[in-house]
């Protein structure tokens, strides 16, 4: 009986410790909770910030930004001999644009004629060469049409001699029969 009284005050300590293990976990688990949440918050009330102070600083930048650039416009033109300076550097600058302009006009001016005259050269080297293949072609076929038509010529002239002397022959052999028949 001692044993189970033993027992008994064991579990007794056991289930206090485990209690007291299990409340000790579910305050860390609420306090980690609590700092992801709190971090969460913090960390989306940071967004927040960051979007309306963007929305609040681009219109301002915006309207900074025009007013220098009319400054930069107007300044120029607030003094007489400041006015004059700035037409002064607009005619220096649109001599310089139409010289620049003319220059490249001629340039192309050039590239282009260079490139016809070479187009040029080109067709007529081709057509050159062209006609001496056909001329030189016309050559080789007349040389051989007309040896074919010597050819074929003394071949009729070889057949018609032989039909005369043929006929001749014929002719002086009824001649010669005539002759002694009479």
């Amino acid at each position: 009986m001692a044993e189970s009284k033993s027992n008994g005050s064991k579990s007794k300590t056991q289930a206090k410790r485990a209690t007291t293990e299990a409340k000790k976990s579910a305050v860390k688990t609420a306090k980690a909770s609590k700092r992801a949440a709190t971090k969460t918050a913090v960390a989306e009330k940071n967004q927040v910030q960051g979007v309306v102070q963007t929305a609040v600083d681009f219109p301002v930048g915006a309207v900074l930004t025009v007013s220098d650039r009319v400054s930069e416009l107007v300044e120029p033109w607030t003094d007489r001999s400041k006015a004059e300076r700035q037409i002064k550097n607009y005619r220096s600058n649109l001599r310089k644009s139409l010289k620049r302009t003319e220059r490249r006009g001629s340039t192309a001016r050039r590239k282009a004629i260079t490139e016809a005259r070479k187009t040029r050269n080109q067709v007529e080297r081709e057509a050159r060469n062209r006609r001496r293949e056909v001329e030189t072609t016309i050559k080789r076929n007349r040389t051989e049409v007309e040896s074919r038509v010597r050819k074929a010529i003394e071949e009729q002239t070889s057949r018609a001699q032989g039909v005369v002397d043929t006929a001749t022959g014929v002719v002086g052999t009824v001649s010669g029969q005539l002759t002694a028949l009479r």
